[in-house]
């Protein structure tokens, strides 16, 4: 590789890396919103967070990992927000006692992101043991797959939704990679392009049917 490109390289990662850390490093400030809203947004990470730990393992991609961290942080920013939302609500004994389960959700919804968290610092082992991760992985019984999307698929330019992707082939499909950019946790609205790449969580069985599928080597997932 030559220098220029070296440094390059260098200014990318180092742009991953300073994404979570300035978010870490942001002073917290309370922003009031309402228990549902924070509590979804929680949900929402703690479903994803995982999967894209794994995801960042098994295919060796630092810039998944440093997606992961962001999450991370973020959850952490939230729940000092339920935290505080907590104190400013409870005025008796009985005020306390309710909030105390909200609590208890969002503690929960926290130390899954600090799981996913120790999770892709596996990816800092060294070069003689980090091959060996992505094999053990391989042996669950439900699997993370990645697989591009051929031009020729009649999937190119349809819905996730439309598609029936989960419900046809009991695959779920956690990250969309288009050119230089991710969308993750993608619902029923977001589109498939040719050439795209997609992370997918399912069984062998399920993956050779949507593989099939986006290469274009069948027309119908069924």
């Amino acid at each position: 590789m030559s220098e220029r490109k070296k440094s390059l390289f260098g200014r990318l990662q180092r742009t991953r890396r300073e994404r979570w850390k300035s978010e870490e490093f942001t002073e917290l400030e309370y922003e009031p919103t309402t228990v549902k809203e924070l509590l979804t947004e929680m949900k929402d990470i703690s479903e994803l967070i995982i999967d894209l730990a794994y995801s960042a393992v098994l295919f060796d991609s630092d810039e998944i990992a440093e997606e992961v961290r962001f999450l991370d942080v973020r959850m952490d920013k939230l729940n000092y927000d339920i935290r505080m939302m907590a104190m400013l609500a409870a005025r008796t004994k009985e005020d306390a006692e309710s909030l105390a389960g909200i609590l208890q959700v969002a503690e929960a919804a926290e130390t899954i992101g600090n799981a996913a968290g120790e999770i892709v610092n596996l990816l800092e082992l060294s070069k003689k043991t980090r091959p060996l991760l992505p094999k053990i992985l391989s042996q669950a019984d439900e699997r993370l797959f990645r697989v591009e999307v051929s031009e020729e698929s009649e999937a190119c330019n349809r819905s996730i939704g439309e598609l029936n992707v989960e419900s046809e082939t009991g695959m779920r499909i956690i990250a969309i990679r288009r050119n230089k950019c991710w969308i993750y946790n993608p619902d029923a609205n977001s589109t498939i392009k040719g050439s795209d790449w997609l992370i997918v969580r399912g069984t062998e069985e399920g993956y050779a049917d949507l593989r099939a599928f986006l290469k274009g080597k069948v027309e119908v997932l069924d």
